[in-house]
């Protein structure tokens, strides 16, 4: 009996291990696939031509190196593995971040990109001369932009199409404006260089109260940061100063579990500082 059971136990370990191993096999394949098409499209986006395999071994070289550095700092597993989870998602989050920067820059450009563009009907230029004379002399994003604009005319696509490409590339209320302006222009006609001034003159209204709201918001931007990284900083001190004490926090399940509130509460606390400080306009 003592000898079934034990085969008994061993079958059901060795299935079990497969099934695990075949879960995380495909579980691997799949956040593989879903990054390299994810990096495929924001390096397409960000007019970077990077090949994403490459980029994805060196997320996994890093991610390595991220789960060897916090095993041999703590002699936990389980704070290794997860900083090593940590790592993998930190790319996808600095993808986001530089994306909001390009449509913050981009929103910035706008105003005075507009006027310039109605100078340039006012002179007597056409709108794709006018286009053209934006692009080369404006720069990154917004020269990108128009200039991929530019080009999709030059391959037959129409203006409204190109103009819908652009708002979906920059999907932003400011870019929303400029390209329902020109759409409309281009089928009803009208002054289009004293719509580009007024929506320039809007856009600038807007862009000067965000940054008074930026400047005022600013203490409780810093208290999130101080409130997110004041936890960090006492283990780490603690680390320090009492690393026989700490071993418990990165060794034990007791620990584990005050790793894990502390990492809710710290979530839940950033998130409503940012709730409170964010102000729509």
């Amino acid at each position: 009996m003592l000898t079934l059971a034990l085969l008994s136990a061993g079958l059901a370990a060795g299935l079990l291990a497969c099934w695990a191993s075949r879960w995380l096999k495909h579980g691997w394949e799949g956040y593989r696939d879903a990054f390299t098409e994810e990096a495929r499209w924001r390096l397409d986006e960000f007019f970077v031509f990077v090949d994403p395999g490459q980029l994805w071994l060196l997320t996994v070289a890093l991610c390595a190196a991220a789960v060897a550095a916090a095993y041999l700092l703590s002699g936990s597993v389980t704070v290794a593995l997860s900083c090593g989870g940590l790592g993998l998602l930190l790319p996808r989050w600095l993808a986001g971040r530089a994306r909001h920067q390009r449509l913050a820059r981009f929103d910035t450009q706008l105003p005075d990109a507009l006027l310039a563009l109605a100078w340039s009907l006012r002179a007597g230029a056409s709108l794709p001369v006018a286009l053209r004379s934006l692009m080369e002399e404006s720069q990154a994003p917004l020269s990108q932009e128009f200039a991929l604009l530019m080009r999709e005319q030059r391959m037959g696509v129409s203006l409204d199409a190109c103009l819908s490409n652009l708002h979906s590339r920059m999907p932003t209320e400011s870019a929303g404006l400029m390209c329902a302006a020109l759409r409309i222009a281009t089928r009803t006609g009208g002054n289009l260089a004293d719509a580009l001034e007024r929506i320039a003159a809007n856009l600038r209204a807007r862009l000067l109260i965000h940054r008074r709201i930026h400047a005022l918001t600013a203490q409780g931007r810093l208290q999130a940061w101080v409130v997110g990284a004041l936890p960090l900083v006492i283990g780490l001190a603690l680390q320090r100063l009492e690393p026989e004490a700490m071993r418990a926090m990165w060794q034990t399940p007791a620990g584990w579990g005050v790793l894990a509130l502390i990492v809710l509460l710290e979530v839940v606390g950033v998130w409503m500082i940012r709730r409170v400080m964010r102000i729509e306009v």
